[in-house]
């Protein structure tokens, strides 16, 4: 058992417009268990407040249009019917003590054209392919060779992205976490390997990063700044291994500075590669972007236990994420604190299916002698 005395892992704390009651949080994690038309039920209720333990829930990564659909059984938050599914969810996990954010999601060119309204080409910075397959409704899919976003299309992904803003907060969430990581639509305008563009959103790392500010200001706009978080993964290649941006560290670096105009609740950052591995290339130092940072920082990717109590011990994260231990452990709070042996989820549950793998994992309590 951990002297508690040298850690506040476990005990609560401010955080942005929020009094979290850890510093744990449950990462976004896409499930693929939503209807056809992305609205949550109370399976999805059942689900979260199971885990609403965590000091701070991020939800699965939620579409905030048609267009930014990428995955099969993925849920929305930009009609009237979302709204009100997502509200069994925030309900369920207040009423059990917890804190939960809107994840925005666009997946841009990670997509397929049966996932797209009409069947039209998933959209992008440039008409770029992605290397990878999708889940679509049909199973899984080589993703589509993306078109290009006209100039003047630009300022209908910002009001998507307000737009879904405001769902979320008619919805009950606690604020919203926009997803410009994992080389989805934000990123892929942010890295020079997935942006060719020579209009002012291209080229220079001011405009290639002027897409995430825009968005930034009009969701800032509704929640203010402190209930408003952004995920970024500078070393990530996933969806699909694209490419690094040329200057990790200029690119990365200038982003976050301009960050600090909005007074956000936090930089969630993946540390590595998401899922696979903590390494980060030679010549790339990410406590250096973080330190830019003037707010809370929330670390990510494959944290144990032992990380997480070291990284609170020396100061180098204010919050951290779990993913894939959620799965298995909706008591993942209390396994930790104890130190009590985590369950693991076969991969053949994470994504599709129903209760299976999602709602019917025990807490340790009611399984141990």
């Amino acid at each position: 058992m951990t002297d508690f005395a040298d850690t506040d892992l476990f005990q609560p704390v401010a955080i942005g417009a929020w009094q979290l009651n850890n510093r744990i949080v449950m990462a976004p994690l896409t499930r693929c268990r939503i209807s056809h038309d992305g609205i949550p039920g109370p399976l999805q209720a059942e689900y979260y407040a199971q885990r609403a333990g965590a000091g701070l829930i991020i939800s699965e990564a939620t579409n905030i249009s048609p267009q930014a659909r990428g995955y099969a059984y993925t849920p929305g938050i930009y009609t009237a019917a979302q709204i009100e599914g997502w509200k069994l969810v925030t309900q369920a996990v207040h009423a059990a003590g917890g804190t939960i954010v809107c994840q925005l999601w666009h997946v841009g060119r990670f997509s397929h054209a049966s996932l797209q309204p009409g069947g039209a080409l998933p959209v992008a910075p440039s008409a770029i392919a992605a290397d990878g397959e999708t889940f679509t409704e049909q199973g899984m899919q080589r993703v589509s060779t993306p078109r290009a976003l006209e100039t003047a299309e630009i300022a209908g992904i910002v009001e998507q992205y307000q737009h879904a803003a405001l769902c979320a907060r008619q919805a009950g969430f606690d604020g919203v976490e926009i997803h410009s990581a994992n080389c989805y639509l934000l990123e892929q305008f942010i890295r020079d390997s997935t942006n060719l563009r020579t209009d002012r959103y291209g080229g220079s790392i001011e405009n290639r990063i002027r897409l995430v500010l825009e968005v930034v200001d009009a969701v800032a706009a509704v929640w203010g700044g402190s209930r408003v978080g952004i995920r970024l993964s500078p070393v990530t290649p996933a969806a699909g291994n694209t490419p690094l941006d040329s200057n990790v560290m200029a690119t990365y670096g200038y982003l976050v500075g301009q960050l600090n105009a909005y007074g956000l609740a936090y930089l969630h950052c993946v540390e590595g590669s998401t899922r696979l591995s903590r390494e980060v290339p030679a010549g790339i130092n990410l406590a250096q972007i973080r330190a830019l940072f003037q707010g809370p920082y929330m670390a990510n990717n494959l944290y144990t236990r032992e990380l997480a109590l070291a990284a609170r011990r020396e100061q180098r994260a204010d919050l951290i994420c779990f993913g894939r231990p959620f799965i298995a452990n909706p008591d993942l709070v209390e396994r930790l604190k104890a130190d009590w042996p985590l369950a693991e989820a076969d991969k053949a549950v994470w994504y599709g299916g129903w209760s299976a793998g999602y709602t019917d994992w025990p807490a340790y309590a009611a399984t141990a002698g």
